[in-house]
Formats: structure tokens, C-alpha cells, sequence
């Protein structure tokens, strides 16, 4: 199944997301992971057509990733 730029953008975010984690203390990388999980299972609903609400989430998850992958950032509850 081929996936649209759009899908690739997602698939890319959450892969990010993902290697931040791995960056984190090992007592709190399940915090991170389980966020990141919620983040994207919360809008899976979302029409796939909807391209104004897609680019809307991913600039958020972008703007959220940015902010939680600072080394100053150590657990997230």
C-alpha cells in the first residue's frame, strides 16, 4: 500500500517521536512513549481527507516534540 505525502508525515512524526524517547532516562522513556502513543491514537479518527486538520495536528506534534525533546526535559506526566 502506497502512502500519501501526508501519511508519510505522520508515519515520519511518529518515528521522531519514537528516537526522542530513546534519548530519555530509562525510568521515564515509558511516559514519553506512552504520551506520544495517546497523542496519535486520540486523532486516527480523523478523515484522511481532512488536510487542514492533518497539517494542523502535525504542526502541533511537531511544535510538542521540539519542546519535549530538550535535554532539560526529564519525564512528562
Amino acid at each position: 500500500m502506497r502512502l500519501s505525502g501526508l501519511q508519510k508525515e505522520v508515519v515520519g512524526l511518529y518515528r521522531r517521536c519514537l528516537r526522542e524517547c530513546r534519548k530519555k532516562p530509562l525510568a521515564t522513556r515509558p511516559h514519553f512513549q506512552e504520551f506520544a502513543r495517546h497523542e496519535f491514537d486520540k486523532n486516527v479518527k480523523i478523515d484522511k481527507r481532512d488536510f487542514a486538520a492533518i497539517e494542523f495536528f502535525l504542526r502541533k506534534g511537531r511544535r510538542q516534540l521540539d519542546m519535549y525533546a530538550s535535554p532539560g526535559v526529564k519525564d512528562i506526566k
